[in-house]
């Protein structure tokens, strides 16, 4: 008997959308690295697009009435967008301006992140992998009425030692980690879903 297969474009009707953020802006960022491992990694049932805010103008009302095109279009496939992947680095004990100005034109003058299940991801060279950055972010997600995974965490520490060359994610406890994070994070949409 002939298996039924499902094609792509069926496939991407029903799979859970993530739209990825990173809060870096570095050519070299381990952080949009975490990204690109996480779009290897994400569960069949889901896919994952990321989306460069690292040019966006910085955010001010005057703008608010004529957006500039990339900010009505980020605004929009945050809106079209089932989840929220957010992979910040930690600057000064928070996060990053470029991922705050980018939360900021979300959030103006309609809040786009209303409602949104979210996971949080973080490498960083320090010890703490970005620890204090997540827990901030955490903070601000409950203005914006964001439901973000608790568990599992990836807090990537030393960084310089869990990616290749080429900036590849080759820890193996990271990829699971992650791997874990993105399943939780597609099981939690689906439930907020219902």
């Amino acid at each position: 008997m002939a298996r039924l297969s499902v094609s792509d474009s069926e496939k991407k009707k029903t799979a859970v959308r993530i739209l990825g953020i990173s809060g870096s802006a570095r050519k070299r960022s381990y952080n949009t690295a975490l990204l690109n491992a996480a779009e290897a990694l994400v569960p069949e049932s889901a896919v994952l697009e990321t989306f460069d805010v690292s040019r966006f103008p910085l955010f001010n009302d005057d703008l608010v009435v004529e957006m500039p095109p990339e900010i009505r279009d980020f605004k929009q496939r945050v809106k079209d967008a089932d989840a929220i992947l957010f992979a910040t680095p930690e600057y000064n004990y928070s996060i990053s301006a470029v991922l705050k100005n980018a939360i900021e034109w979300g959030n103006q003058p309609d809040n786009s992140w209303d409602g949104k299940p979210a996971a949080i991801i973080s490498a960083s060279i320090s010890l703490r992998g970005g620890a204090r950055a997540q827990a901030h972010l955490r903070q601000i997600m409950v203005d914006l009425n964001m439901f973000p995974v608790n568990q599992p965490q990836l807090l990537l520490a030393q960084a310089r030692e869990k990616f290749d060359a080429n900036l590849r994610l080759v820890d193996p406890v990271s990829v699971k980690t992650l791997q874990s994070l993105l399943v939780a994070l597609v099981e939690w949409t689906r439930r907020l879903k219902q």
